[in-house]
């Protein structure tokens, strides 16, 4: 199943600046073949469900394994069965109506 995602990992107690973290798990989610999008406080990811969500897994591991004590994670999804639908239809169908 198809997944859009709105990612938005926190590491906690690795100072006020968390790029180095932000920047390891986009390496993580472009390894894992995902097509994202980042923006200022956090990533669009579009994929396959368990790909996008073994991803996701994967930043949480990796980040505790390079001493990040406490992780928070906001996520934001949609699905759907009618149609195929990429991050960048909702932004054209938005963009139209603009106009």
């Amino acid at each position: 199943m198809k997944t859009i995602v709105d990612l938005c990992i926190v590491p906690l107690g690795v100072g006020v600046s968390v790029s180095k973290e932000i920047a390891e798990c986009q390496k993580i989610l472009h390894q894992a073949g995902l097509k994202t999008e980042l923006h200022a406080y956090g990533t669009n990811i579009e994929g396959e469900w368990d790909t996008v969500f073994l991803a996701i897994k994967k930043c949480h591991e990796v980040l505790h394994q390079q001493g990040v004590p406490r992780i928070t994670t906001t996520i934001k999804l949609g699905t759907r069965t009618d149609r195929l639908q990429t991050m960048e239809d909702k932004i054209q169908s938005v963009k139209q109506k603009l106009k």
